[in-house]
């Protein structure tokens, strides 16, 4: 089989490996599509361990199972989670799912950008989700990522009665907004630098849209009654982002750091402001097996525009224009690859 191996954002290779054995309670899945994630393309965090294959919403067909799967068969059309937690450990006893030691080291391997993945125990056990017959393998390659999103709002508390601002219109950004509008909150604003991105920001649920190169507090105030943000939720990693999101949280809000900076960025505190302000400061890491549950189910009520989001759609072969288009973030959303697509 083909797999695309990633070195850094401008040198992704197709070569080829054995398709994967599997063990008795394993199984094999074709893989129909993978999305290509922001974080793909975040090379503080990958390179370090390039070369690799990537790839962590994959959606496909299960191709061959072990003796001992006994849950799901040949043919069954499904979304594999790629990290699954152990649901015993201090963290996730507390709710911490995704900062679980077995949730950071498990993997199918050798990644969503291949054409056939080996899905090992635990993932068969407890990170596999069917596919609602009317929901496409494209589409479900939004589970994860939307999932992701759910979490944060939650961890958040982003309420109806907020104004959510939300810096970064890629991706992220967008499922944020559409998650916020589909669960009723008040004011949506997006922020972003791309003039495409606030287009698509609009389309995709927004009341706002910013252009970030401009006084983004004062410009917030105008569209929000005078007010600054409940929740800004910062969903790029670029520094001033971090650091505009300090200026523009109202009093008792929470920032919500969806993405952040890489490691060498220190960004300073106005803890003595947020202190007599109450304001929140919170991240969130990935998703665990209950917000992806919730993320399927969402996607099946058919109330999120995730198919329109998609503006690529590549074979494995592609894959280097793929993590080009995404690196770039200039005209494009979703890049979808098929690695089986006939």
């Amino acid at each position: 089989m083909i797999v695309a191996v990633y070195y850094n954002n401008r040198d992704v290779r197709i070569q080829e490996m054995p398709i994967p054995e599997i063990g008795d309670d394993e199984f094999l899945l074709k893989v129909m599509a993978s999305g290509i994630c922001g974080s793909d393309v975040t090379e503080w965090y990958r390179v370090p361990k390039a070369p690799r294959v990537l790839g962590h919403e994959a959606t496909g067909v299960i191709a061959k199972t072990g003796a001992e799967v006994a849950t799901f068969r040949v043919g069954d059309r499904v979304f594999v989670s790629h990290h699954v937690p152990c649901g015993k450990c201090h963290y996730c006893l507390r709710g911490h799912h995704t900062a679980c030691e077995t949730l950071h080291t498990s993997n199918y391997f050798p990644g969503g950008f291949a054409e056939y993945i080996r899905v090992p125990r635990l993932n068969v056990k407890q990170g596999v989700y069917r596919l609602p017959s009317d929901m496409s393998f494209e589409e479900g390659t939004f589970i994860e990522p939307l999932a992701c999103v759910v979490r944060g709002q939650r961890l958040a508390s982003v309420g109806k009665d907020d104004t959510l601002l939300i810096i970064g219109g890629g991706v992220a950004g967008l499922l944020h907004a559409q998650l916020a509008r589909f669960r009723g909150v008040w004011r949506v604003v997006v922020a972003d630098l791309n003039p495409y991105r606030l287009r698509m920001a609009e389309r995709f649920g927004a009341d706002f849209v910013i252009d970030a190169k401009e006084n983004l507090p004062e410009k917030l105030k105008e569209v929000n009654d005078g007010r600054l943000a409940d929740q800004v939720i910062v969903c790029t990693g670029a520094a001033q982002a971090a650091l505009t999101a300090l200026e523009c949280v109202d009093k008792g809000g929470t920032i919500l750091f969806f993405a952040v900076p890489d490691p060498t960025v220190r960004i300073p505190l106005p803890i003595t402001r947020f202190w007599r302000n109450e304001v929140t400061l919170r991240t969130s890491y990935g998703a665990a097996s209950n917000d992806l549950a919730e993320s399927l189910a969402i996607l099946a009520q058919k109330k999120l525009n995730v198919k329109d989001m998609i503006t690529h759609r590549l074979s494995l072969q592609q894959a280097a224009e793929g993590f080009r288009l995404m690196a770039e973030a200039g005209e494009s959303l979703k890049v979808i690859l098929e690695p089986n697509k006939t």
